[in-house]
């Protein structure tokens, strides 16, 4: 069954930057992007991955680890740095746990693995896609509220008492559902179904890290919002 290809909210194509040194690797991606409707853009060094973000504006990216220039991680600080937040896919042939952990706490949204599916790959990409593109026009009031903790979902604005908060893309998406679903316990395996929308390796993991991530943003400072039910999930509640 064919698979809707997501648009950009105002109608045009998704744009997606694909950055390996390996020609191959960017050119079968881009083919199978470009077939499902999608407009794509190469790159083969971290530098030229940075020109090609300026002139192109990429709506997602895949990076790989490995570039002659500067490694992908340094990349998506230098990007996170300039105040980009595309969701970022990184594509590596490394395959610890430490390298996956090193890509998300870098601020990447997904990490595959060489030799990869590239079935697999073309759906994580629609997933980062949807989430960080998710229409919600048809909501009067873009704010949600909790407490005194603000997530505005059209600007991705984040605050707690007026005091701005800087989050990743993946962190903004778990922050929208628990503030979705105030008062209420969320397991690991809802929030992984919710946020990251597949099975993920080591998933109790990476939910558990994004999560101590959230809570040091938020709850620095504060009384704490982010709370920990033990062999149950997470619940989010106001202060006090």
């Amino acid at each position: 069954m064919a698979v809707q290809t997501p648009q950009r909210a105002d109608g045009e194509k998704i744009r997606a930057l694909v950055v390996d040194d390996e020609a191959s690797i960017t050119q079968l991606i881009a083919m199978a992007l470009r077939y499902e409707g999608w407009d794509v853009e190469t790159a083969e060094t971290g530098q030229e991955a940075l020109d090609k973000i300026r002139s192109f504006a990429p709506d997602v990216a895949v990076f790989d680890i490995m570039l002659p220039d500067f490694d992908g991680m340094q990349l998506l600080s230098r990007v996170r740095g300039s105040g980009e937040m595309f969701p970022v896919l990184f594509l590596t042939a490394l395959d610890s746990v430490e390298d996956r952990v090193n890509g998300l706490t870098a601020g990447g949204d997904d990490y595959v693995v060489k030799p990869f599916s590239l079935e697999e790959l073309i759906a994580r990409l629609r997933g980062l896609v949807r989430r960080s593109q998710l229409a919600l026009a048809q909501q009067p009031d873009p704010v949600l509220r909790v407490g005194d903790l603000t997530l505005n979902e059209d600007s991705y604005e984040v605050a707690r008492a007026n005091r701005p908060i800087t989050v990743t893309n993946t962190e903004f998406e778990l922050l929208r559902y628990l503030m979705r679903n105030p008062n209420r316990v969320l397991s690991k395996a809802q929030i992984l179904d919710r946020v990251w929308a597949y099975d993920f390796t080591g998933k109790s993991t990476v939910v558990e890290l994004y999560v101590s991530y959230l809570r040091k943003k938020i709850d620095s400072g504060f009384e704490p919002m982010l709370h920990t039910v033990r062999g149950a999930g997470y619940m989010l509640k106001p202060a006090g």
